[in-house]
């Protein structure tokens, strides 16, 4: 064997072993989603523990009941950024297996149970990913569903009777888009 096929041979490997770093760099884009995600959750929980303690009951049910529902966001990204990571290590393990495996000649299940898994964990932390996005879309409907309530609320007298034109008008203005 001469220099030029060890040479080849050699960057052959490397090729194969590099394959999977592909599926790395994926995951390790949905890391960083996931990870700036749930640092916002946590701003969003800091904010809300701080308010809960000078707000009035009627208030403090409905920022407990927000903390709540943050709760579930976390511990469904947690789930993601669990499966995410072990996803990475999967693939990484692949990787090696894939060099070390060329060299030895015999990798093939331990390849194949590695790569597998590595696919099988970004499923995974991509569908918790998904769940977590459908969950966060829900709360911020349900706000703004609130919001509107509350706004109607505002509009309406004592009696449920409509608020003077004025006030009306005034709530309208701030509500209302500004005309191109």
């Amino acid at each position: 064997m001469d220099l030029a096929d060890s040479v080849d041979s050699v960057a052959h490997i490397i090729q194969v072993a590099l394959t999977p770093v592909f599926l790395l760099s994926g995951v390790a884009s949905l890391l960083s989603v996931l990870s700036t995600r749930l640092a916002r959750v946590a701003d969003r929980v800091d904010a809300l523990a701080e308010k809960i303690e000078l707000a009035g009951a009627e208030e403090r049910l409905r920022l407990t009941r927000r903390l709540t529902f943050l709760r579930r966001r976390s511990h469904i990204l947690d789930a993601a950024v669990m499966m995410g990571t072990l996803a990475g290590v999967a693939t990484s393990v692949a990787a090696l297996l894939l060099f070390v495996g060329t060299l030895r000649d015999r990798a093939g299940v331990s390849l194949f149970f590695a790569f597998g898994l590595a696919l099988v964990l970004t499923v995974g932390a991509l569908t918790a990913f998904l769940i977590e996005m459908l969950v966060a879309s829900r709360g911020i409907r349900d706000q703004a569903a609130g919001a509107a309530e509350e706004g109607q609320e505002g509009q309406e007298g004592q009696e449920g009777e409509p608020a003077d034109e004025p006030e009306a008008r005034a709530v309208d203005d701030k509500t209302a888009p500004e005309a191109p």
